[in-house]
């Protein structure tokens, strides 16, 4: 799950549901690369719709919870939330977090770079072209927020001119893929959120809407246990399907 491989151009970087076909290319080195938490969600929620309407831009927020940065993030977010109650969050420690988590969220994660992104962002960038096998332009916001478990993400896509964006087909395409699961029932109040993704293997997708004023532009809500679909669920997929195709069983 290391980082290291990952835009090594030798090494596969792989989520089974989008990109299965570079699993074969793990030969040249004997390294499969696991991608990024954020990336992984957010690219089994693209695929089948690049594979709709063709993707020509993306523009994510992603709100993300404090368990991506270890033990020591969740142990801090409850230890100020139980100094706010004791009347003594102004005293609580900041360790992990260049500020006070609880009760607040930081527009950073991980170290800025000359661009003006920071390495998370340009992880996410980098990354969805690189597995997709597209030159669609993306870019990334990532924000920390006071979340123990499972990460979310608000994802605007634009599509080719001329594509008149179907909410209909949208989430006809999104219930047919594999490990995608559609909560979209703004009416009853059923939505993804973290409380749901989480101990899941599922991507959950919803607050699907055409844009009011581009035909060919979609805004959606995604959100997925990061530790589970981010790392381990997707670690042991790739291995599943390498099994597959080696035909080892």
């Amino acid at each position: 799950n290391t980082s290291h491989f990952r835009m090594d151009p030798d090494v596969p970087l792989v989520v089974p549901e989008v990109n299965p076909e570079d699993i074969e290319l793990w030969e040249d080195t004997g390294i499969i690369a696991n991608p990024n938490c954020s990336t992984i969600q957010m690219v089994q929620v693209l695929k089948p719709l690049h594979d709709l309407y063709g993707i020509k831009r993306v523009d994510v927020s992603t709100y993300q919870a404090v368990s991506g940065a270890g033990k020591k993030g969740m142990e801090e977010l409850v230890r100020q939330m139980q100094d706010f109650f004791a009347f003594k969050l102004d005293e609580s420690e900041v360790e992990a977090f260049p500020y006070q988590i609880a009760l607040n969220v930081i527009p950073q994660i991980d170290k800025p770079l000359e661009n003006g992104y920071t390495k998370e962002e340009m992880k996410m960038i980098n990354e969805t072209n690189k597995i997709m096998h597209s030159d669609f332009a993306v870019s990334a916001t990532c924000v920390r927020v006071p979340v123990l478990r499972s990460h979310s993400e608000s994802i605007t896509i634009t599509f080719g001119e001329g594509v008149d964006v179907s909410p209909t087909e949208v989430r006809e395409a999104l219930k047919n893929f594999e490990h995608v699961e559609l909560i979209d029932d703004l009416d009853n109040h059923k939505y993804p959120m973290p409380i749901i993704a989480t101990d899941t293997d599922e991507t959950y997708v919803g607050r699907i809407r055409k844009d009011l004023f581009s035909n060919n532009m979609l805004h959606l809500w995604g959100v997925a246990d990061q530790v589970r679909v981010g790392a381990a669920t997707n670690a042991v997929r790739i291995a599943q399907k390498w099994i597959e195709l080696e035909k080892l069983v």
